[in-house]
């Protein structure tokens, strides 16, 4: 059986007060699966191995990601790999059509258990160890959502409770039925709202944050293009592409200057927001890969960081960050 390398320039963290400890930065996964455009199955194998090869152990994937697509890919990942030595994060509820539209959520204490069931079988192993509803379901008041994960967590089959998108009053009410081990949000120097009350409650009650889009999906050291999807969000439509490109741009010369990518840059100062927050990049080549793991080891001063924040103040980016109906699905955006 192989087992991952045990020397890492990946730091580790611990997910809140509960939860578990793992690399940071995590691999994202979801762009394994086809969510911004083709994606050879091999390769993200190849990611995945990466990956875990560098020393890293958070894997974070959805059960919807490629109607599950991702998972099965992780499971073949996974194979004669340390099963113990790798932290799985994985969403459900989300409800997507054969057309791969997403219809809604569903967070009903009945389903939880169904689907669980399949993402077990699908990714080959006999827990989650993070499982967490991929949006909050209208519907459904959270401490019945989480009040049916925590019983499941009593059998075994979940190690711990996570939340993703919700608010502050939903981050409070979810904590008062079970423990909670991280909240994940978008958190970018594009996307700064979380820092408003929801990081501040999760600090309160020793919640961690996993930070997605920590590169804005690409807007941020990437291809900066509209590709694979990505014409259908505000920010990289017309004038806000425009914009919002430009902006990315004045990261090149204090990433130059501390001789390192602008990605790279871009990841290292969320993690720097404390160290209770995981960014979680969604890489989907080895050169991704290789550019996440080194901003793992790469610590900013205070002054980089005011320097960072100087050239791109909070909410200068255009635009928001999801597409009119998705922003709806955001506990989150709700004031």
């Amino acid at each position: 059986m192989t087992t991952q390398t045990e020397t890492t320039r990946l730091g580790t963290r611990r997910l809140g007060r509960t939860g578990p400890a793992v690399t940071s930065p995590g691999l994202g996964c979801m762009g394994l699966s086809g969510a911004y455009g083709p994606m050879d199955e091999r390769e993200g194998v190849r990611v995945v191995h990466a990956y875990l090869d560098a020393g890293g152990t958070l894997l974070d994937t959805g059960d919807f990601y490629g109607s599950g697509h991702n998972e099965l890919l992780i499971r073949r990942a996974l194979d004669e790999r340390d099963r113990d030595g790798v932290v799985l994060s994985v969403k459900f509820g989300a409800l997507v059509g054969p057309d791969g539209v997403m219809t809604g959520f569903d967070g009903r204490p009945a389903v939880v258990g169904n689907f669980l069931a399949y993402t077990l079988r699908r990714l080959g192993t006999d827990h989650v160890d993070i499982y967490r509803p991929a949006r909050l379901d209208p519907s459904v008041p959270i401490e019945e959502t989480v009040g049916a994960i925590a019983e499941w967590v009593e059998k075994g089959y979940v190690r711990h409770i996570g939340l993703s998108e919700v608010g502050a009053e939903t981050i409070r009410r979810a904590a008062a039925v079970a423990p909670i081990s991280d909240v994940q949000i978008e958190y970018s120097l594009f996307s700064r709202g979380v820092e408003d009350e929801i990081l501040p409650v999760c600090r309160e009650l020793g919640i961690g944050v996993t930070a997605y889009g920590a590169l804005s999906r690409g807007l941020i050291g990437g291809s900066g293009t509209a590709s694979g999807g990505r014409a259908a969000y505000p920010r990289f439509q017309e004038e806000n592409l425009e914009h919002n490109t430009a902006l990315a741009d004045r990261l090149k010369e204090p990433a130059a200057a501390r001789g390192v990518s602008v990605a790279q840059l871009a990841i290292a100062w969320v993690a720097a927001q404390g160290e209770d927050i995981v960014p979680i990049v969604g890489s989907r080549t080895l050169e991704q890969v290789g550019t996440m793991i080194d901003a793992g080891g790469l610590a900013l001063t205070a002054e980089e960081l005011a320097e960072i924040e100087a050239v791109i103040p909070r909410d200068a980016a255009r635009g928001d960050r999801y597409p009119v109906h998705l922003m709806a699905s955001l506990d989150s955006e709700r004031r």
